[in-house]
């Protein structure tokens, strides 16, 4: 497939195909970007992606992605870090951000469960969220409305009443679009969900 290109620009396009998104053109188009790029240009990228992942880790508590631990949410004394809102992914963390109506903290699972694409609750970071049950007065579960999404939140639900039935857990309301991600709502529909969940 790209054995026609000069071994280091056939190399890199394979590379670039293994992005989301991203596929043989595309990575061609990429590939050839960078080659007209001024060195320097082409060093700040290869740098950026060395620091990312030299710099980059887990936060111990959530699970965010961040360069310090615990991350900046968990310490903020500004956040409320008795409502914990979970959500499947870092990005997800950004969506509600942009709405300006959550102070809570946030928990990230990195996926939903998906019997079919073998992710079962060992898959996902539940763990850490469980022992943080004694500190927490609300749950809220802000997983996609999606078949994955829904089931997630359903299993959530059952283990965190298991493990303390004091703890209120809810639902965001479905101000977002069932079968659709969250990380493509905008921030009216966000703040809607977030202001009408109910208990689950």
């Amino acid at each position: 497939m790209t054995n026609r290109f000069a071994e280091p620009m056939a190399r890199l396009i394979e590379e670039l195909r293994k992005l989301p998104g991203i596929g043989t053109k595309s990575a061609q188009r990429l590939a050839f970007h960078v080659l007209r790029s001024p060195a320097e240009d082409a060093e700040a990228l290869a740098v950026a992606i060395r620091e990312l992942k030299l710099h980059l880790r887990l936060c111990s508590v959530c699970n965010n992605i961040t360069d310090v631990d615990p991350c900046g949410y968990c310490t903020n004394p500004l956040r409320n870090q008795r409502l914990v809102c979970v959500v499947e992914e870092p990005t997800n963390i950004a969506t509600i951000e942009k709405t300006r109506s959550y102070g809570g903290v946030y928990h990230v699972l990195h996926g939903t469960l998906s019997p079919i694409g073998g992710v079962g609750p060992e898959q996902l970071r539940i763990a850490n969220l469980l022992t943080r049950l004694n500190e927490v007065d609300e749950v809220i579960l802000a997983t996609s409305p999606t078949t994955e999404g829904e089931a997630t939140a359903g299993y959530l639900a059952l283990e965190l009443r298991k493990i303390n039935s004091a703890v209120k857990v809810t639902r965001i309301a479905t101000g977002v679009p069932a079968g659709s991600d969250i990380e493509y709502a905008d921030e009216v529909t966000i703040t809607r969900a977030m202001e009408g969940r109910r208990e689950f």
